[in-house]
């Protein structure tokens, strides 16, 4: 192929890349002329004839934007990705695997194997390596981590309740210079709310049906409040440019003073939706995100401004109504006052989807009550609903709207939200540039003094306005962050008495003709979080009720800190006890961004692995000495629990083979043999010396019918055992648990555990639920947790 075609194609896909992301990034940016100046003058500072008020404010706006969204996030954090992921958890993720401050349970070193567990070695500074000591070294800087995580998330569920509200007002009130004063203060919020109304009754339809509107609605957006700024420039000042001096802003303090710098709280709300370009860096690309932004959005924004500037600057007679709709002409007040709306529904549609996408993955990681995710494409990957959390924003949504009923009181909320994310995005890349790529402390305490000194600036403006309406997100913030603290500290507190309750396999084999234990036929699937050792909620069940099926699998679905886990590498299985046993250990592994199977699927991918599994393991002499589990803590495994091995189904060509790669990157290998139906990739995990063996093997049928060993037998009854119990049919063992708090435990505790845990786990979705399985298949096992 010509390599000058190639690049051509490669531009074009990135600009068809830019041109898609308007719809998905920029909306809840594009729409911030709406509302910026109106916030900035509602209260603090006043529009005077020397105008000195309103080239500071645009001097401050030129500069905000031009700091934060384009150097720290275009220049800066959009390079911290998390293979091609973006947003608060990507950045978690990135530090765990290159710092052990990870406080998620049954870690193993299996997991670093994975693909998209890759690190980057450029060489450590020893400075560097000393930051990760001392974070490594202290448990509490663990928790202090993860609860400054919980605190950006919580902050970006407020935004997609606040942005909503604002967007839409703000669009909305612009029918105020189309009707009388008395006639629009009663059509403004009734028309707001129907529209709200109406965003999230049609979130459970997914975007995918009406995305293509999306980008061309902003684009249109973008292209309108740019051609209004270029006229009210040349029409009322062209000489407006010379306020994007930073000697303006230093003027307008001098003035100003304690009001100047409180009506920052306004000037901050022209970088809101910056965090979007972050968050939502999975969907595009780099490149894609960085030239929409550069060559469109950005210089739009600026005309914008610079034109609302423009025109203010001429008009000090309606100093009370200042506002975006006040600088549109009136003939084309009414289409813009329409493209608005849209463009501020598109741009809601982008924050609440990003709402959904951060508490699926604060679900998967253990630090959110469970609740049903809805996957609306088939096609496009990360486009899901769930439906508590819709409905909750909705009402709340309506409520703010109704409850503070203007942009003034909106915006303060909005602009708390807003900055406390950047504030966490700003400490979580500083400690990325430190232990991921290994640059020198003190370009990581640079890059967190610069843009942390800006952001508190703003954040400090903000909280100015506690009484005005930032009392919301934080109210908001400490009422999610204990839900979700106390979520992930029960959960943590199971897992530990999981670990020291659980029971061998030989305790087991050792109760069976004492109990006179019965096998039933099918499979059994017993759940538990543990990766080794036989969890006490099975041998409660064995000891009540002595049978259990012909087949047993121990399954636990864990998450792992990567965005996605790639099907070849997520099943992890090995065997419990002997062969003649018919017992399995299978670890499922998801990414926070991965789509969990649904149990059909899940049950016939399960089968096919443990065939795969039973020929490997017969294959490769049965019955090796080496085994490995661990939780963690790099414990011994149990005797009985023997090694465990990834299979993964990949479309190759090959003949019979059987190679073994000696190396420490599973790297895939290519033969061009005679086609075969299926190859099974096999990654074999050593004890904790770490070598990892990486084999390839076919089996021919032909084979097998040339001779009839005896291990040819075995293998043949084992896997139609295996297929027999498929038929007779599959049971979902799960533990059903109750949580108390020990005797002696302080007040906060048993008041998280005997009462906050506990209503949380009765009102939220339960373990069968968020692994979808059928009622009839389920099995429940009650146990009791003392923590």
């Amino acid at each position: 192929m010509d390599p000058h075609t190639s690049k051509k194609d490669s531009w074009k896909t990135f600009l068809l890349l830019s041109y898609q992301s308007l719809g998905v990034v920029y909306g809840d940016l594009g729409i911030s002329p709406l509302y910026v100046y109106k916030s900035t003058f509602a209260d603090d500072i006043h529009h005077s004839e020397t105008n000195e008020e309103i080239f500071g404010v645009l001097s401050f706006v030129f500069w905000t934007l031009t700091l934060v969204p384009l150097f720290k996030y275009v220049f800066v954090v959009l390079r911290a990705d998390d293979n091609g992921e973006g947003g608060t958890f990507a950045l978690y993720s990135l530090i765990c695997r290159h710092a052990k401050v990870s406080l998620l349970p049954n870690r193993q070193v299996a997991d670093e194997a994975l693909s998209t567990y890759k690190l980057e070695h450029p060489p450590e500074q020893k400075n560097s390596s000393r930051v990760k000591m001392v974070l490594e070294k202290y448990k509490l800087l663990h928790t202090a981590l993860l609860i400054l995580v919980l605190l950006g998330t919580c902050m970006v569920i407020g935004d997609g309740l606040l942005t909503p509200a604002i967007s839409v007002f703000s669009a909305v009130s612009g029918l105020e210079l189309s009707m009388s004063k008395e006639h629009h203060q009663y059509a403004v919020i009734p028309i707001t709310c129907f529209i709200l109304v109406c965003l999230f009754a049609l979130q459970h339809y997914g975007t995918h049906r009406v995305g293509f509107f999306f980008a061309p609605i902003v684009l249109i957006w973008l292209l309108c409040i740019s051609a209004l700024g270029i006229y009210n420039i040349f029409q009322w000042n062209p000489h407006v440019y010379q306020a994007l001096s930073p000697y303006y802003m230093f003027k307008f303090l001098k003035k100003t003073r304690k009001d100047g710098w409180m009506s920052l709280g306004g000037i901050l709300l022209c970088i809101t939706g910056s965090e979007a370009m972050f968050a939502d860096l999975g969907h595009f690309s780099y490149t894609a995100i960085q030239i929409a932004f550069t060559f469109l959005v950005y210089p739009a924004l600026i005309l914008a401004y610079m034109g609302q500037a423009a025109y203010l600057s001429m008009h000090h007679d309606n100093s009370s109504q200042i506002g975006f709709y006040v600088s549109v002409p009136e003939t084309v007040r009414w289409p813009v006052l329409i493209i608005a709306i849209l463009a501020s529904v598109v741009g809601s549609q982008a924050i609440i989807s990003g709402t959904f996408s951060i508490i699926n993955q604060s679900q998967s990681l253990g630090c959110f009550p469970r609740v049903k995710v809805v996957h609306t494409s088939d096609k496009i990957h990360g486009q899901i609903y769930i439906p508590e959390i819709n409905w909750m924003l909705m009402v709340l949504c309506i409520a703010v709207t109704i409850g503070f009923r203007d942009t003034k009181h909106m915006g303060n909320a909005s602009g708390l939200a807003v900055m406390a994310v950047m504030l966490v995005t700003t400490c979580l890349t500083s400690l990325v540039i430190v232990l991921c790529w290994h640059k020198s402390p003190i370009v990581a305490l640079s890059f967190l003094l610069f843009f942390g000194f800006i952001e508190l600036l703003y954040f400090s403006a903000s909280l100015t306005k506690f009484r005005e309406g930032a009392w919301l997100p934080i109210l908001l913030a400490l009422f999610l962050m204990t839900i979700m603290y106390v979520w992930h500290y029960a959960t943590i507190k199971k897992y530990e008495f999981d670990l020291h309750n659980k029971v061998s396999l030989e305790w087991l084999l050792a109760l069976g003709p004492s109990l006179g234990i019965s096998r039933v036929p099918g499979i059994g699937l017993v759940f538990t979080d543990l990766t080794s050792g036989i969890p006490a909620n099975f041998s409660r069940f064995v000891t009540n009720l002595p049978a259990f099926h012909r087949v047993l699998v121990f399954v636990c679905v864990k998450s792992v800190p990567v965005p996605y886990v790639p099907p070849a590498e997520r099943y992890l299985v090995g065997r419990v006890g002997p062969a003649a046993h018919r017992s399995y250990r299978c670890i499922v592994r998801y990414g926070y961004r991965d789509v969990h199977q649904d149990v059909d699927s899940f049950e016939s991918e399960l089968v096919g692995r443990l065939a795969d599994f039973i020929r490997y393991d017969w294959v490769r002499m049965h019955g090796a000495d080496s085994c490995i589990e661990d939780d963690g803590s790099h414990s011994v495994a149990s005797s009985g629990e023997c090694r465990l091995t990834v299979i993964g189904n990949v479309a190759f060509s090959g003949t019979l083979a059987y190679e073994i790669e000696e190396s420490l990157q599973p790297a895939s290998v290519s033969l061009g043999f005679p086609t075969v139906e299926s190859i099974t990739d096999v990654i074999e995990m050593e004890p904790i010396s770490g070598t990892k063996r990486r084999v390839r093997f076919a089996i021919d049928d032909e084979s097998e019918t040339d001779t009839r060993s005896e291990t040819d037998m075995q293998l043949q009854e084992e896997l139609e055992e295996l297929w027999a119990a498929q038929q007779s049919g599959t049971a979902f063992i799960l533990g059903h648990s109750h949580v108390r708090a020990k005797q002696g435990s302080s007040l906060v505790k048993r008041l998280a555990i005997n009462v906050g845990y506990n209503f949380l786990r009765r009102n939220c979705r339960g373990a069968d639920v968020a692994l979808k399985v059928p009622p009839v298949s389920l099995l429940e096992v009650g146990m009791v947790y003392i923590v």
